[in-house]
């Protein structure tokens, strides 16, 4: 085992933190404003966040700070997110970019809140919770090589109830030109921004049964000559042999219009891939590698199959693979789709198929490690300003975890967030300042109580 980690190692790494912010402080200037400290103090506060964590703990453990500032930064501040975001990109791209290797992940994140003021909320499906329920709804993009990942851009789902509500719209400052987007267009519109705007490398697109059973989703993808791997439901129909298809002719006893809309007019009914499982034979199987983990290398039993995907309209999609997964030790079973072409190996087909493993990684480094979920703000610009400096926060502990990874041959983001606990230098909070923080804490309770009443009067 290799481990010539350094005590020097470990106190540089928080001039790495100031060297890395350093190549973004132009994405908080402004004509008027610079936010530059208030940028760094925010990633400060989110890695030393313990926990949730909010603009007064963020002050209490940043040295020279205070929560009205960094308030201001998040929720009103102009600074544009959307250059911070192609910036991080480029960085991604710079430090684990891979055409062969490296794969795009399509994925949502869903928030509970109280209340309808905040921006997008409504009673939606909450995969948190795992049912209906108040919330926001994000639609995310991850990139992933190996097990370095990180998430990359966002978009914020605005049902369609927004659309029309001039006054929540207007409150909440989402801006005139939003209209309704579907998450698979929002999915759609972030795959081509990375792909044509910052030219980013990747072999693959990886997506959950969600955006996988969306067959125009696909067909967008496949269009572009780009390759996916999309989780799909077990009801999911397909063909073995593509069936014939074309507009039935008109029955001469059946009065009406002439047909005009195509259909299956041959061939047997789609076959749906849990059912085709069950009768694939013992040599279809086979034992794939799928990827490292921690412990040990997980391998799984796998099925590939050229079939013909049963798409919305009814109709048999172009010829893919249907790759069916079981895991050795569980009774988790897998279903996906790909268009990767017919002669892809095996255990190229297994490399894709076990990617989306590191994107849901991600999710639970920005949760449990950069303060992903942990946010006070109501408005459209607050919501995508904390997502932006969120993942800022996930690429510099994933390029601090490559770097002092040189030196150990396993090093988790984890480890290295505590790393980067240990060589901040945390404030010494006086009696003074104490109390100055529980003032302002109870001046902000009380000024929300008031204008809760106001706004009930």
């Amino acid at each position: 085992m290799k481990f010539s980690l350094s005590v020097q190692d470990i106190q540089g790494s928080h001039d790495k933190l100031q060297h890395f912010h350093e190549g973004y402080t132009s994405c908080f200037l402004t004509k008027t404003r610079n936010m530059v400290k208030q940028s760094f103090q925010y990633i400060q506060g989110k890695l030393l966040g313990n926990g949730r964590g909010n603009m007064c703990s963020y002050a209490k453990d940043v040295p020279d700070c205070n929560n009205q500032s960094l308030q201001h930064f998040v929720s009103n501040s102009p600074w544009n997110h959307r250059p911070v975001l192609d910036h991080i990109q480029r960085d991604v791209t710079d430090a684990i970019g891979d055409d062969t290797c490296g794969s795009l992940h399509v994925d949502e994140c869903s928030f509970p809140k109280q209340g309808k003021d905040s921006v997008g909320v409504a009673p939606q499906y909450c995969g948190r919770l795992g049912k209906i329920a108040n919330c926001q709804v994000g639609v995310f993009l991850g990139y992933a090589k190996g097990s370095y990942r990180t998430l990359i851009d966002e978009r914020l789902y605005l049902p369609e109830e927004w659309i029309t509500d001039r006054i929540r719209r207007r409150k909440c400052g989402v801006p005139w030109h939003v209209g309704f987007k579907k998450k698979t267009e929002l999915a759609w519109e972030m795959i081509l921004h990375a792909k044509k705007k910052n030219k980013m490398p990747f072999g693959w697109v990886g997506m959950d049964d969600f955006y996988g059973r969306d067959s125009w989703l696909r067909n967008k993808i496949d269009t572009q000559g780009l390759v996916f791997i999309a989780d799909i439901p077990c009801n999911i129909g397909v063909w073995l042999e593509c069936p014939k298809t074309g507009v039935p002719s008109r029955k001469t006893s059946v009065r009406g219009r002439n047909p005009t809309r195509e259909k299956v007019i041959e061939g047997d009914d789609p076959i749906k891939v849990k059912d085709l499982k069950d009768q694939l034979e013992e040599m279809q199987w086979h034992r794939v590698f799928i990827r490292d983990t921690e412990r040990k290398e997980l391998w799984a039993d796998m099925a590939c199959l050229r079939v013909f995907p049963s798409e919305e309209n009814s109709l048999p999609g172009r010829e893919c693979w249907l790759i069916i997964r079981k895991d050795p030790c569980g009774k988790e079973i897998k279903y996906q789709l790909s268009n990767a072409p017919a002669d892809t190996d095996m255990n190229r087909l297994g490399e894709m198929s076990g990617s989306r493993f590191w994107i849901e990684r991600a999710f639970e480094d920005g949760k449990g490690i950069a303060g992903l979920q942990d946010f006070q703000v109501r408005s459209w610009t607050g919501w995508h300003h904390h997502m932006t400096m969120t993942f800022l926060a996930m690429l510099y502990l994933m390029t601090l975890s490559i770097d002092l990874g040189k030196n150990v041959d396993f090093l988790t983001v984890q480890d290295v967030k505590e790393i980067f606990e240990v060589i901040m230098p945390k404030r010494k909070v006086t009696s003074e300042e104490l109390l100055r923080l529980l003032l302002e804490k109870h001046m902000a309770r009380e000024s929300a109580r008031r204008s809760h009443h106001r706004r009930n009067k």
